[in-house]
């Protein structure tokens, strides 16, 4: 599928636990202007929903788990966020929808923007038209 990829982070560990560092022009491919946090969403409930016009961002599932269904468009794939040092990029024009909530995820995502409401594709049939039109990053 284009724009997403799924990025494996350093993990380091000994009798300690693990620490995973994550640097920007290293395993974040973009200068980060904002981190959220996504908590306490119940199993039944999904989320997403959009896709966005110009935004890049990682998500990083570092508790518990949950599933990304991506949709480029042409192609719709579904990806499992499981393991803290590991990260889904999601370039711009990815329809996202998140479901499959474990009841103890924590999910990080890293954005190369700040939050721009005008930036969201909120209605899935605009985001089909705009591919075929040639929206693409």
């Amino acid at each position: 599928m284009r724009n997403t990829k799924l990025l494996t982070f350093k993990a380091i560990g000994d009798a300690r636990g693990w620490l995973t560092p994550l640097e920007v022009g290293n395993e974040l491919p973009f200068e980060v202007k904002r981190v959220y946090f996504i908590y306490g969403t119940q199993p039944e409930i999904d989320r997403g929903f959009h896709a966005h016009a110009d935004l890049e961002q990682v998500a990083v599932c570092v508790a518990g788990s949950c599933h990304f269904v991506l949709d480029d468009g042409e192609e719709r794939k579904t990806i499992e966020l499981n393991q803290p040092n590991t990260g889904l990029y999601l370039g711009p024009m990815i329809w996202r929808e998140m479901t499959q909530f474990s009841s103890d995820c924590v999910l990080v995502v890293f954005a190369n923007k700040l939050y721009d409401p005008n930036d969201y594709i909120r209605c899935h049939d605009e985001f089909v038209e705009r591919v075929k039109q040639g929206a693409r990053p």
